[in-house]
């Protein structure tokens, strides 16, 4: 069996993490029903990637002692990892590569400071060093303890679009490349370790494809090298019925569809990149969650169809932080036009929309994605009336079952009868329904869903 498998930052945080990955990866190979070694792919070190974007903010603000430090001391916290992994040559080669690239990145760095400036191109380079520098930790590791394995620079695999920090890909190149680069290697018994989150342009420019972008790298990947199965090995056991940070008691859910997936990644589970699903389900390729810190666990299998896990829902989902814009126009009455004019502006400035619920003269919609939100404003002012509602969140419950049983939409608002809603909305596909309410009502919303549902008495 062909298989990608994606380890995220706190699969790799440390030495000991790393050691981890390597026995599960040994057993994943030692099990293929074929002689094709797995292709892995990691995240940065955990934290690494935050303290990035802070070097990157720091170094806008024209603070170059205090961003050069934290690239000082990224580069002596990667190198005490590779000292507990690596020996002999193999370190002296890991250790001199390391020190170029940070020691490369400091001089950025400090142009960017002095220039009080750091472009969307510029933070993609900061950003990108993360993945880089772990996936030669983790490929040198691997070698180390025995295991033929090749360090590939994502960059040179993943071709993308200019959109800096939201780049997309282009799957043809990239398949061209994936089998030119990635399958020759498997074939020649080698496993391919890879940073995720990273690409470039056609003509070599550095790329990220956003925040948790490495569950996505995996997937295109996968899809690309047309893979069996695409594993995704986090901290956690797999789907969960509720984010555990929020309810305290929840169930694995061990399968479920890719639209069910697909819904619970969008709207707030932080367990799996919304964008995952997308080349997996162009393939049909299988996706699975497991836990890097309890292999055994058989985890959460995604696929077309799903099979449930015995509740009446699937599983529930938050994702805070929401802005709520309400657009308001009497021309909106009994007028054509007027819809596609709006979001023409959310298009013209890429700002996705997660609900919409409307009126005879009136539109309401929430966004999480805000650095743009003034230009929406003004723009959508030029016919409109506009206010908005920060500090807002939907909540989302989530199940195949909602399409065939109404009384569950009266169960899920009888059980918020406690909680003022700002917004209601069930999706086209009847697969799930959102509220939209205040942040602050988010945890007691969130358990009594899970306690109507799942039937645990969680409190709120």
């Amino acid at each position: 069996m062909n298989v990608i498998m994606k380890f995220g930052g706190t699969s790799v945080q440390d030495a000991d993490a790393m050691n981890r990955v390597i026995a599960i990866v040994r057993n994943q190979w030692a099990a293929n029903s074929t002689d094709r070694p797995p292709v892995v792919v990691v995240s940065a070190m955990s934290k690494v990637t935050d303290r990035l974007v802070e070097t990157g903010r720091l170094a806008g603000e024209r603070q170059t002692s205090q961003a050069t430090q934290i690239i000082v001391d990224l580069l002596t916290r990667h190198l005490s990892v590779a000292a507990t992994l690596v020996q002999g040559p193999a370190l002296d080669e890991l250790n001199a590569q390391l020190t170029s690239d940070f020691n490369a990145l400091q001089v950025d760095v400090t142009a960017w400071a002095e220039a009080g400036e750091v472009t969307p191109a510029a933070a993609d380079v900061l950003q990108a060093m993360g993945e880089l520098a772990s996936s030669r930790i983790v490929a040198a590791a691997f070698r180390q303890q025995g295991v033929n394995a090749a360090w590939v620079d994502s960059r040179q695999v993943l071709v993308t679009d200019a959109e800096f920090s939201a780049a997309l890909p282009d799957m043809d190149a990239t398949t061209e490349r994936a089998q030119a680069v990635v399958a020759t290697k498997t074939a020649a018994g080698q496993v391919p370790v890879m940073g995720g989150f990273i690409g470039a342009t056609a003509t070599g420019v550095t790329t990220t494809l956003g925040r948790g972008g490495s569950d996505y790298s995996a997937a295109i990947f996968g899809a690309c090298l047309d893979v069996d199965e695409i594993q995704i090995w986090t901290d956690v056991d797999g789907m969960l019925t509720a984010d555990p940070r929020v309810v305290s008691t929840p169930v694995l859910v061990p399968e479920l569809s890719f639209d069910e997936a697909s819904e619970l990644a969008y709207f707030g589970a932080k367990v799996l990149h919304p964008s995952t699903i997308l080349p997996a389900v162009a393939k049909n390729i299988p996706v699975r969650i497991l836990n890097s810190r309890r292999p055994e666990v058989k985890g959460t299998m995604i696929t077309a169809k799903g099979r449930g896990n015995g509740h009446t829902l699937t599983a529930l989902a938050c994702k805070r932080g929401v802005t709520v814009i309400d657009i308001t126009s009497s021309r909106m009455l009994m007028a054509f036009g007027f819809l596609r004019r709006l979001f023409e502006v959310f298009e013209r400035f890429r700002t996705p929309v997660d609900v919409v619920t409307t009126s005879e003269v009136s539109v309401s919609v929430t966004v999480d994605n805000t650095r743009r939100l003034d230009d929406i404003i003004r723009n959508l002012r030029n016919f409109a009336e506009v206010s908005t509602e920060p500090n807002m969140a939907i909540v989302c419950i989530v199940g195949e079952n909602l399409r065939s049983d109404p009384a569950l939409f009266g169960r899920a608002v009888n059980a918020l009868q406690s909680v003022p809603l700002r917004l209601v909305s069930q999706a086209g596909s009847r697969r799930n329904i959102t509220f939209v309410m205040r942040d602050d009502d988010v945890i007691a919303a969130m358990n009594l869903l899970h306690d109507e549902f799942f039937g645990v008495k969680v409190g709120a």
